[in-house]
């Protein structure tokens, strides 16, 4: 949802990897719902895991209550947005969980300059 969202509306501005520490094997179809009814597709989008080269290239690293399982390095800028994982909530659940992240995107643009 979060790379979707700020791909979106960083307009290519930015460079956006979406990985996790435990990804599945598909984006859940109630994720994929409510993406889709904010104009975002991540229909064929492949969760992958997050590598040590991943943050090793990032300015920000974006966790989502990865905590020891993701790689951490001296001098990243990490922010760890505690959100719910919406795969398996009901559809009013996941609008919840994607307008917050959205607010967060709209956020970190705001402080990376306004992208």
């Amino acid at each position: 949802m979060a790379a979707g969202l700020m791909r979106r509306l960083a307009a290519g501005r930015v460079e956006v990897l979406s990985a996790g520490s435990e990804p599945a094997g598909a984006v859940h179809p109630v994720v994929l719902e409510a993406m889709r009814e904010v104009g975002v597709d991540i229909d064929g989008q492949v969760p992958r895991a997050l590598s040590d080269l991943d943050v090793q290239a990032a300015d920000v690293v974006v966790t989502m209550g990865c905590g020891d399982a993701c790689p951490v390095y001296p001098g990243k800028r990490y922010l760890d947005w505690d959100l719910e994982d919406p795969a398996g909530m009901d559809p009013a659940g996941a609008r919840g969980v994607r307008d917050d992240i959205a607010n967060r995107v709209r956020d970190l643009m705001a402080e990376l300059g306004g992208l």
